[in-house]
């Protein structure tokens, strides 16, 4: 980015902001640190490096790049990212301690996530503390954070589960103390929409602070919940490539950037036509594999193979995709198989050269039916033109 730096080299609070306020919806990707504790999912540090350059080159305004705190090859790998020269921010995650936070200013970021739980279960199971000591513990973070000009976001762990009363004071105290920005973290996955438009809703009515979405898929909920949270006024959304993350995951990168064009009729400068192209390579990198009903980037989110939907693409695009492939970097696929009718019969056939009149295209497709059972699966092309030579000569005789 040409823009000026500070002696470290990272990006000035003030940079942060005006990136930051360029768009009604930012996207803070956090593949490389939540999606990276899924479990089993390790990257190579060039792989991190690689995820990085690519949710840049795609637009993507700030990158959680992992857990300065971890040290060894993962701190060397933020700050790596950080000396990148990125247009996105880059952001190093931190529990609520000048500890950690003295390891993110280490490597350069210029921006820190503080976290902190804020549910009472949290506070008297897991930490053991009180809810003022929680507060403290904050506000020591962030005047920290603060003194060394990064730009800050206040993590509110199981923010789903906090009393709203207190979930408020936690804001508002980040807020007093120099926090940018309030990471409203469905931690468990437990919100759903309604409940989630109604708590970001009042939050921002009591609060200053920009709100961002961290939501996680254990209930299916997680994308919708995003969603949710944008309709109420979060001005930010934590997304994941292909949703990967803790246990069922995190919102998915590309659903949410599809999902706020289309339907939010927001455009968040994320460039779509790459989001296959990214999706490969974090599947990849992860040990995973992109299942084919997976929404925007699955290889069937463009494949017809039902007759009446097959018939009707043809005819007209738009009668069964809610946007074309080519927009995600997908292509176009009509499968013949069992449920296939006879105008994709014919379709396909006469892209082929091959003209079939009404009664020829009923019998090819019964043996195509028949075939496609038989083999408990779809055919290719070149199966069906052998379907139709052989019928031609005669070896369906029967029918």
């Amino acid at each position: 980015m040409n823009g000026v730096r500070g002696n470290s080299g990272k990006k000035s609070r003030q940079i942060v902001l005006a990136k930051l306020s360029q768009s009604p919806i930012n996207i803070c990707d956090t593949t490389l640190r939540d999606g990276e504790q899924a479990a089993g999912i390790v990257f190579a540090n060039m792989e991190k490096m690689r995820i990085a350059k690519l949710l840049d080159e795609l637009g993507v305004q700030q990158i959680e790049a992992g857990i300065p705190a971890m040290g060894g090859d993962e701190k060397r790998t933020v700050k790596k990212i950080a000396g990148l020269g990125l247009d996105a921010s880059i952001l190093g995650w931190n529990r609520a301690t000048i500890e950690d936070i003295s390891n993110s200013i280490d490597c350069d970021v210029d921006s820190v996530a503080i976290s902190m739980s804020s549910s009472d279960i949290h506070i008297e199971h897991k930490l053991r503390k009180s809810r003022e000591w929680v507060l403290e513990k904050l506000v020591e973070s962030i005047d920290y954070a603060k003194a060394h000009g990064v730009y800050i976001s206040a993590n509110a762990e199981d923010a789903s589960r906090a009393d709203m009363e207190f979930l408020v004071q936690f804001a508002k105290t980040a807020e007093d103390a120099g926090a940018d920005r309030f990471r409203y973290c469905d931690t468990l996955g437990i919100l759903e929409p309604r409940g989630t438009f109604e708590a970001v809703r009042s939050l921002i009515d009591a609060v200053g602070l920009e709100i961002e979405m961290h939501t996680h898929n254990d209930f299916g909920m997680a994308t919708a919940n995003a969603i949710a949270g944008a309709q109420a006024g979060a001005t930010f959304i934590s997304t994941t490539v292909l949703g990967i993350g803790e246990r069922t995951g995190n919102s998915p990168l590309e659903e949410i950037v599809m999902a706020t064009k289309h339907l939010l009729k927001i455009d968040v400068g994320v460039d779509t036509l790459r989001l296959r192209e990214l999706a490969e390579y974090v599947a990849r990198a992860s040990g995973r594999t992109i299942p084919e009903w997976k929404p925007i980037v699955g290889s069937n989110c463009f494949a017809h193979e039902a007759g009446i939907h097959a018939d009707g693409v043809m005819k007209y695009l738009s009668n069964y995709e809610p946007y074309a492939p080519e927009e995600v970097g997908m292509n176009r696929k009509i499968i013949i198989g069992k449920h296939s009718g006879r105008h994709t019969i014919q379709q396909i056939l006469a892209s082929k050269g091959l003209e079939v009149d009404e009664k020829s295209a009923t019998d090819l497709l019964e043996i195509v039916r028949a075939t496609s059972i038989g083999l408990k699966r779809s055919l290719s092309e070149n199966e069906l033109i052998y379907i139709y030579q052989d019928y031609r000569a005669g070896m369906f005789d029967k029918l």
